[in-house]
Formats: C-alpha cells, structure tokens, sequence
C-alpha cells in the first residue's frame, strides 16, 4: 500500500467517525467535500509538481532530494524564484495563507469570532501598514524583482493546481499573494522575536508587589559568568565616543497602565520560551582545520513545521538552509563560501507611551499643544457566521495607539518603519566572506539577532544585528525599561518615521554594537551579549542555563586540547542535562529524608531524585518526578503573595530566581523551603499517578506540535511520541507551549552540512515528505545538506510566450 493510499484511507475512516458529533446537516457537508469524483478535497491528494510549468522568467529546473527539499536550477535568478515561489506554494500555501491573513486581522474572516481578539491586534497595531511601506523600499534594491519573481511563482501554482486540503475543509479560497505579503512575513517573524510588553507587566508587579520586591524578585540582570562576550574580542574600529545612559533606579517605575490592557497586550507577545542555541569554533579547534558553525533556533513547533528548506544554484548563488514559508530567500544556512544563524538577542525594540487624550477622544497633547491623531480612521473586521466588527485604528507621531475597554497605551516598535532586511537576507546568500556578511548586515534593520558567522577561509563572526534605539529624557540617555510620557516627548527615537522610511540617525552605530571579529570558540543561548554593554540593549535575556551548559561543554573540550568534528557539536546539541535540577534535587532529598516519617512513596521519589545525573531523557523517571515537582514548588512558593496581589501565574518569576530565593524571604511567610518543597513532590506524585505516567517520556511527549486545524481535524496532527528535554536543556522542548527546536543544523564552511525538520517539508498531508523527519529530529539524526543541483529534474520551468505574467 503506498503512502497516498494509506494517507486516504486513513482520511476516509476519520471523516466516517468524526461525523458522528455533528449536527447532521454539518456532517452532510462534511462528507459531501470528500465525496469521490466530486469532493474538492480528494482532488488536493493529487497536488503535485507538474512535469513542465510555464515561466515569464526564464528557465529553471527543480529536482527534489529524498526529503521533498527542492533544489532548484536556473541561468537567470528571477527564474530561480519564480520556480521557488511555485514549490513552496505546492508544499505550504495554506500556511502562507494562514500567517497572512493573521498579521493583517483577517483569520476571522474564514474561521469566525473565536479569532476577532487577534485580528482586533493586529489591525490597530497595523502590521499590513508597515509591510506596504516596507515593500516601497525592498522593490528599488536587488532583491526586489526576485521577489516578485516569487510571487508571481506563488500565483502561478495557484493558478494551476487543486488547492490544499485545508482550504476545502474551510471552505474558501486564498488571494493572489504579493510582494507585500512576504513582506508581512518579515514582519511577523520579527513581531515572533521582539514583540515584548514587559515594561507593562513590570510596572503592573511594581505597583502590586512594591518597586524594591519587583527588582529583587525579576532582576533586570541575571548574575551569571557566561556573556556572549567577554570584553576582549576584536572588534571594528571604536567609532564615535557615546554618552554613558543612566539606568533606571529601583523606585521609578511608572504608575501601571490598566492590568486588563496589561493582560490583554500580553497575549499577543512572543510564545513563552522563544529563543536559540548556536556556536561556533575556529578551525584551531577543529579535526579539519575549518571551523564548525552549530546551530537550532527555539520557535513555535506544529505541523508542518515554521521552517521550510530549500536550496537554489544559478551563476550568483548557491544556497540551502531554511526559511518561512512566503519567505523567497534562505534565512538560516549555507552557500560554497559560508554558513550564518541567528538567536534572538532579547533587545527591546518596543516603547510603550502614555498620553493626555481629549474626553472625546480626537485628539492628543503633544509637544505643548493638542493635536489630532496621525490617524484616525475605522476599519471593519469580516467576521464568517457572525457580525462584522468595526475597531477605531489611531496613531500618534510614535506609532499606534491601543485600545481596550476604554484604556490606552501608545506603542513604538521599530518594525513599523520601513525595513530593508529582506534585502540583507538576499545578499547573504551570495556572499563571499565575511566583508561581504557585514556589509549586508548594515540593512539588517530587524529582528534583532545574534548573527554567527563562519566562512571558508576560517573566518568567525558574531554580531548584534538590528536597529538599537536611544532614548532620552531632557537629553538625558536612559533605559527603555519603562513606560514613556508621550506627550511630554519622553524616550523618543530620534530618525525613525513609523509606517514610512527612517533615518534612523539616532539610533545606536553599527561599529558600537556588541560584536566580534574572529572569536576563537563563541556560543550564544539567548543570554546577555555583554556584562556592561556602552548602550542599553534590553532586559529580556534567558536564564543562563543553556548558554552555561553549552559555554562549559565547549571550554572543556577546547582547554582539554582535543579537537571538535561535527560529531561532537551534534551532540552537544542533544545534551538534556538541565541545569536547575542540582540547583533544586538536593534541597529537596535532603528535606525528604528530614522527615521522621515521611512515606514510602516520598521515600521512593527521593532515592530515584538523588541517583539521578539531571538527564532529561525519555525513558528516566526521575526526569518525569523533576518535571512536575517544578511547576508545583513554583505555584507553593509563589501562589499565595501573587493572588492576594491579583497576578496570575503567568507573572512568576523564573526558576532562576526560584532557586536562589533566601529561606527568609517574604514568600515563604513563615514556611519553610523544605516543607513546601516536600508538599510539592506529594503533589506531583499524586498528579503523576492520577494520570498513569512511569516514564518523562510518558507525558514529554509531541501531542502539543499540532496542525492549525488539528482540534477540527486530527488526523493532520502528527503521531504522538515521547520526547527527550526541556525548557532548560541545549535539546530544548517545551511541551506545554510546544516550543523547542525548530531546526537544527551543522555546518563545515565549504566543505559539508547536515541538518534536522521537525516533521517534514511539505504541508501537504497526502505526501511522503508531511512528517518522514519526525523520528530523526527526536533522536538528532540529522541527514545530509549539499548544496549544489540535485538529482534529475522532476519539474521543467519554460519560457512562457508572453515573457510576463
């Protein structure tokens, strides 16, 4: 039986059971789509590349390597990314689809009132504005007909192909796309990496807490040993001298803006446990002498996965790494000369404002006068089975102005400029060095990464990419930890010109951002990039769990004298010793064993915690026993003083600060670590035996990477498998938020590559390619990367007659 065959029979028998529930009208039009001969959803298990496709660009060929990766070839690039825009259109259009039609508030439109929250979001912050006036930049430099060249791609297998399934269960039919589009997939990836309100939800625990305890309980800096930098890289040359900033003091918070507002803006803010791992090592380190670059972004995990690879070779480039889909060009990956990634650098890019408005509401106090609002205009909200809902969209000279239940905060975040990263991205995949790779990043206007570089000659690069803004207060420089008085002009970016081009003349130089010129050994985990930056870069840094892990791995092996080969560094990437366990195992056994009688069940639990060597493996029990004891010594510790407080559990502080907390503490009120810590393991016992877990593996599993439609339609969620790691581990997963790795790679310059999906590389749930890496990406079995054409041509793209589309 082949794969389509069991996919649809698999198919057939879901449908038959899955009727059962609905209403029988529903389960009438249900079935009918799927009808034989008829239904539009049994024509989608025919999409396929076809033989010869019709191309106003030129000629090019695609052939598709043993995991579905196109790997297409052309003389001409248009014509390479007309014939990129057609295989990512075959494998993932209805994920195109789905992500644009999230960022310009339209999912409501084809899904209901269940997503108007979302769309209400996203108009009013005007993502669809921004890409419109980032297109109007894009389109004059080079990337900027291969763009359309792409979409004119997308638009082409629209044109001849069935649909995806999805569309058929929805039941509606996607617009052309545009160039706009892959612009507005900029922006969402960017909104992913830097959309943060934690200046919010710090004043909101100031005001609830006391400013002293919000400071002691979430530091704006974790006290570690393990920056990116350590102060003694090269570096470009020194630049301008820069005014040194004045931090914020303990007891300046402003006054909170509405905790519904509050709530509601952080729902929409980057998924909890977004970040990455990635490192490099020169090649004095090395077993071939060329240095090695590792890396595996942490970003949302569903079916089919965020990332999507894909490789092009034409005179200009060649190229293989992934992107989003709707993205033409490869954003993590490699070219013959060499391999860059990117972690998010945790900088704060986002300014929240508070403004004196009018009791109608029309206009704002500005620069000592009463002024109307940029924009103020109502726009209407398509809601499918349910009333149309209108939403007031207003701006200020800094950006959108929020709204919720007659409570409002301004916003400045540098991605509703014009930004000009596509292009950056572009270059980098016909780059020759590191000259090259540096000049491209000056146009790398946002996300704000940590770009890692290595190249052929043996080469190293780290470097902060993005535009950094400075604010001022009475020409004062301060940190952008606070919320802003708009109307006194308080914090403002001087250069940056929301929803149009900006100069961005007041932002921090590219040669005095944090960065290195051939670091010998160099890892980041999201981590601070350098103890005591000249500039304010942000406070939202991970735990330094990873980075120390992956930092002490990599000084041992190097100080040791041996040399690391691709082995090693895949699997360093498969290490799952979190480290918050020998900071919080030992207390806990020792408080076990103090009890005079404790059970034979604690007693069970403590003997298993104390042999254990903190692996978060699959099959370990211990790891189960850590996993939810965790959760519940937090919400013992925490819980009482955060709902007397009215703060949910969603504001904790970390686990950092968890294990650090003196035994005198005002949380723990007169209880002590111990007790609470031995009530946590009963309860996490009596969870763990309610729900029959033996092993981590038994509730680490991969339930939570689902499809879209996954709760309407199951079957196109992936198999359910037991999954080693956690949010503290390198071999990162979490499965309550379903973020962990979403790409792992392993790259020797010029030389060879290997690299891991989450899934597969198609979204089309009839392929063979929907999920046939899932099992290697648990275990890191990672396959083969080469650049270069493929194999023979499964596809010809020939010139059309009319030369355009």
């Amino acid at each position: 039986m082949t794969r389509d065959t069991t996919r649809r029979a698999v198919l057939a028998s879901v449908l038959a059971a899955g009727t059962a529930g609905l209403a029988a009208s529903d389960a009438a039009d249900l079935l009918d789509s799927f009808a034989p001969l008829s239904g539009g959803a049994w024509d989608a298990a025919d999409r396929s590349l076809p033989e010869t496709v019709e191309s106003p660009h030129g000629a090019a060929t695609v052939a598709r390597d043993e995991f579905g990766v196109p790997q297409v070839e052309a003389d001409a690039e248009p014509a390479a990314y007309f014939a990129v825009g057609y295989c990512q259109a075959v494998d993932r259009l209805f994920a195109m689809d789905l992500q644009r039609r999230v960022m310009r508030g339209r999912l409501s439109e084809v899904i209901g009132e269940a997503t108007l929250d979302g769309d209400e979001f996203n108009v009013a912050m005007g993502f669809a504005d921004a890409a419109e006036a980032t297109w109007e930049v894009v389109a004059e430099t080079r990337a900027g007909p291969l763009v359309e060249a792409f979409a004119d791609g997308v638009n082409a297998a629209i044109d001849d192909l069935p649909l995806p399934l999805e569309f058929e269960l929805i039941g509606y039919e996607p617009a052309p796309w545009t160039p706009v589009d892959s612009m507005l997939m900029e922006k969402q990836i960017s909104w992913t990496l830097t959309g943060d309100f934690g200046e919010l939800r710090r004043a909101l625990v100031a005001d609830r807490l006391g400013a002293e305890r919000a400071e002691t309980l979430f530091p704006r800096r974790y006290d570690h040993e393990y920056p990116i930098l350590d102060g003694t890289e090269t570096r470009l040359g020194e630049g301008r001298e820069s005014a040194r900033r004045r931090k914020a003091d303990a007891g300046e918070e402003a006054d909170p803006v509405a905790p519904a507002l509050t709530d509601w803006l952080s729902g929409f803010e980057s998924p909890t446990g977004v970040g990455s791992n990635s490192w490099v090592v020169s090649g004095d380190h090395t077993a071939s002498g060329t240095p090695i670059l590792a890396y595996d972004p942490h970003l949302s995990l569903q079916a089919p996965p965020l990332w999507y690879e894909q490789s092009v070779d034409t005179p200009e480039r060649s190229v293989r790494g992934a992107t989003f889909s709707g993205v033409p060009f490869v954003i993590a990956g490699a070219n013959g000369r060499g391999a860059w990634s990117f972690t998010n650098l945790g900088a704060d890019v986002l300014d929240c404002y508070r403004y004196e408005i009018d009791d109608a509401g029309d206009r704002y106090r500005y620069d000592g006068e009463w002024r109307p609002f940029e924009t103020d205009e109502r726009e209407t909200i398509p809601v499918a089975g349910g009333e149309d809902r209108e939403i007031r969209v207003r701006r200020t000279v800094h950006g959108p102005l929020i709204e919720r239940e007659g409570r409002t905060v301004g916003v400045a975040w540098t991605g509703h400029a014009a930004t000009r990263t596509t292009a950056a991205i572009e270059a980098y995949g016909r780059s020759e060095g590191v000259d090259d790779l540096l000049a491209a990043t000056r146009d790398f206007d946002l996300p704000t990464q940590n770009l890692v570089y290595a190249d052929a000659d043996g080469r190293t690069l780290y470097f902060a990419t993005g535009r950094l803004p400075v604010r001022r207060i009475d020409g004062e420089v301060v940190d952008g930890d606070r919320i802003f008085d708009g109307s006194a002009g308080e914090g403002e970016w001087e250069g940056f010109e929301p929803f149009g081009e900006s100069s961005w003349a007041g932002f921090v130089p590219f040669e005095e951002k944090p960065h290195a010129l051939d670091p010998d050994a160099l890892s980041t985990a999201n981590q601070r990039p350098i103890d005591d930056p000249t500039h304010y870069v942000g406070v939202g840094y991970a735990t330094p769990y990873r980075g120390a892990r992956i930092a002490g791995r990599l000084d041992d092996r190097i100080s040791g004298g041996a040399a690391t080969d691709p082995d090693f560094h895949r699997d360093l990437q498969s290490d799952v010793r979190d480290g918050r366990a020998p900071e919080l195992v030992p207390e806990l056994v020792a408080a076990v064993r103090d009890r005079s009688d404790p059970g034979q069940p604690l007693v069970d639990a403590a003997d298993a915690l104390d042999s254990w060597e903190y692996r978060t493996d699959r099959g370990s029990r211990a790891a189960l026993l850590f996993a939810r004891y965790l959760p519940r010594l937090r919400e013992r510790v925490f819980g009482p003083a955060f709902s007397d407080a009215d703060l949910d559990e969603s504001y904790y502080p970390s686990d950092w600060t968890l294990a650090r907390l003196p035994g005198d503490d005002p949380l723990f009120d007169g209880r002590s670590r111990g007790s609470l810590a031995v009530a946590a393991l009963r309860d996490a016992l009596d969870e763990i035996d309610e729900a029959g877990w033996e092993a981590y593996g038994d509730y680490n599993t991969t339930r939570a990477m689902d499809h879209p439609l996954g709760s309407e339609a199951p079957f196109l969620n992936y198999d359910e498998r037991p999954a080693d790691g956690s949010p503290a581990t390198v071999k990162n997963y979490r499965v309550e938020s379903a973020v962990g790795s979403s790409w792992r790679m392993v790259v020797r310059p010029g030389t060879d590559a290997t690299a891991v999906l989450p899934g597969g590389n198609s979204g089309d749930y009839f392929s063979e390619h929907y999920d046939d890496q899932l099992r290697r990406w648990l275990d890191n079995d990672q396959r083969p990367m080469p650049l270069g054409a493929g194999g023979d041509p499964v596809t010809r793209f020939e010139p059309s007659a009319e030369g355009s589309r």
